[in-house]
């Protein structure tokens, strides 16, 4: 339909609901009449709807006497929708993890999308009240150019029962409103992936690290992996991140401000994606190479799950291995003491004794004590 009002190529089109009025198989039939300068013409009822048509409705209202009472800014929605829709899952065997989970609790709407191994979440200051939402992402994505040019908007839920599944998001605009049925099904626990503590922190800006990726996975030229998915090798220290490519083949280094050492790898699809999503100045919190690693920029986390490589590998098993050695020298250590310390005490209760002049019978002269019930 969108293609049809374009190619009337008028700035003012007249629709006009069937009324009956008409013959033959317009009668009967529910559809439109369209007017535009010269050309008039009728759409049916179910026009350029077939078998693999999503079934996503929209209602639109054209009134000048129209008003919005907002809640929340359009631009605001768009930018967090736009960071959060991109890691929804596109495997179709997954339809949970396809959806974008909307949720209104605590002054807060927080939105969710994961893929499995990577969690996007932004929370926006809202109004108080509940609710909560399970809406595909794919039917999200045409609304983030619609928003920015709304502006206004206001945006709630509607529960018509206890399911989640009878949930709806509504969003109204001046001119249009967007109404989702919630999916039935229950979303993963995903506060249970997401990291408490890191070991290390760096604030770096996004360009520069996006730039020096790009450049990094262009040197694979033996790899059968493509080059979105080869890893790179981040090392956080020293007030910079340097991130490197395989075999020392090369390595860029970009200044930051970094608390703590770690060295981790991820892959390089994986970073260019978190680095585009957050842009500007991020910060980037990581463990080694076994633990996520999350970019943090004004409300927005994305955790993404590392890369198992020769390098970080044996780094974490370097690490492991100094932990335990310590461990093991310490407790080496403390033994010694503790049969000293014993010694030490039974020559004290020895000399004691004789000072006093008190003679202990042999053991098996001793009585047992038993204190009175």
């Amino acid at each position: 339909m969108l293609n049809y009002l374009k190619a009337l190529g008028g700035n003012f089109v007249k629709l006009i609901p069937s009324s009956g009025s008409a013959s033959g198989l317009r009668a009967t039939d529910k559809g439109l009449k369209v007017i535009c300068g010269s050309h008039q013409s009728f759409i049916p009822g179910d026009a350029w709807i077939g078998e693999k048509t999503p079934l996503s409705f929209c209602q639109v209202r054209v009134s000048p006497n129209n008003t919005v009472m907002p809640n929340m800014s359009g631009i605001e929605l768009a930018e967090a929708l736009a960071r959060v829709i991109p890691f929804a899952s596109k495997e179709e065997n997954r339809p949970i993890l396809q959806c974008v989970k909307a949720t209104q609790k605590d002054g807060k709407l927080t939105l969710v999308a994961s893929d499995g191994f990577r969690l996007a979440m932004v929370s926006l200051d809202f109004e108080d009240g509940e609710g909560e939402a399970l809406i595909n992402a794919s039917e999200l994505v045409g609304l983030i150019p619609a928003l920015r040019k709304a502006k206004r908007i206001r945006l709630g839920f509607q529960n018509g029962g206890e399911k989640l599944a009878s949930c709806s998001l509504v969003l109204d605009t001046e001119l249009i409103r967007y109404k989702w049925q919630s999916q039935e099904g229950e979303y993963p626990d995903y506060s249970k992936v997401i990291p408490l503590e890191f070991q290390a922190t760096a604030t770096f800006d996004t360009k520069e690290a996006l730039k020096a990726s790009q450049s990094l996975t262009a040197i694979w030229y033996d790899d059968s992996l493509k080059r979105e998915y080869r890893p790179i090798t981040l090392t956080i220290g020293n007030g910079k991140v340097i991130l490197e490519a395989k075999e020392d083949r090369g390595k860029a280094e970009i200044e930051a401000d970094t608390s703590g050492e770690v060295k981790t790898a991820v892959s390089a699809r994986y970073l260019a994606q978190a680095l585009k999503a957050c842009g500007g100045m991020v910060e980037l919190k990581a463990s080694p190479s076994n633990s996520p690693m999350m970019f943090c920029i004004d409300g927005y986390r994305l955790v993404v799950m590392p890369m198992a490589t020769e390098d970080t590998v044996k780094a974490t098993t370097k690490e492991a291995e100094g932990k335990a050695k310590a461990q093991a020298t310490t407790e080496a250590e403390v033994k010694p003491k503790r049969k000293r310390r014993g010694k030490a005490e039974a020559e004290d209760v020895a000399k004691a004794e004789e000072d006093e002049g008190v003679e202990l019978p042999p053991d098996e002269v001793r009585e047992p004590v038993y204190a009175e019930a």
